[in-house]
């Protein structure tokens, strides 16, 4: 998974642009009503999610496997945020409890036990009365059945990597014992931009009890 990463920002850069996800977006206005100031983002990329916590005053983390999308990351932020190198599986980075946590359409990209890992690790990391949400793909995207089926709702592209999509049941049986509030089927982008379509993901919120 280092490879693929470190080689995909390599040769692509800044791939997505840095106009934040929607789900970002609205997650950050969550976060910002309930007073949410220190945010942790696993999966950081080279940090086009990061803005709009930044933007309303949040300190951020990152955790990032690619050393090149976090050097990507520190041309475009300088050294405003601490972005811990390495992968998310090897959690944690440091001992802090966040007020918040958001991770877009990273653990889709592993496998069981790393998923149950990733959840109840970012879970532990949460401060009492603390909110994670999670983007993760949906069996009702159009690219769901694509490649080499590896198991239930579990495919293999034809770059090597492979997904795991989310149905209703996945999402209440790995979030339901971590204080799940809600789960919605998202499009991402919400407006379809150009002739690439939106994606249907699912956006799933969890609060840790105060």
């Amino acid at each position: 998974m280092t490879e693929f990463w470190e080689s995909s920002f390599r040769d692509k850069q800044t791939m997505w642009g840095f106009a934040p996800a929607d789900s970002a977006v609205a997650t950050a206005a969550l976060f910002q009503a309930q007073g949410l100031r220190n945010v942790l983002i696993p999966g950081f990329g080279y940090g086009r999610n990061a803005a709009p916590f930044t933007d309303q005053g949040a300190n951020v983390t990152g955790i990032e496997i690619s050393e090149t999308a976090i050097h990507l990351a520190r041309q475009h932020y300088g050294d405003r945020l601490q972005v811990h190198h390495g992968s998310v599986t090897d959690m944690p980075f440091d001992q802090r409890r966040y007020d918040g946590v958001f991770c877009y359409a990273l653990i889709h990209l592993l496998d069981a036990p790393e998923r149950a890992k990733l959840i109840a690790d970012c879970y532990r990391q949460l401060r009492p009365g603390g909110f994670m949400v999670f983007v993760a793909i949906s069996t009702r995207t159009a690219a769901y059945g694509d490649g080499i089926a590896r198991g239930k709702n579990q495919f293999e592209t034809r770059h090597g990597v492979t997904l795991f999509f989310y149905d209703a049941a996945a999402v209440e049986e790995e979030f339901g014992r971590y204080g799940l509030m809600e789960a919605k089927e998202i499009d991402e982008p919400a407006q379809q931009a150009g002739p690439k379509p939106s994606q249907k993901f699912w956006q799933i919120t969890c609060r840790k009890p105060a």
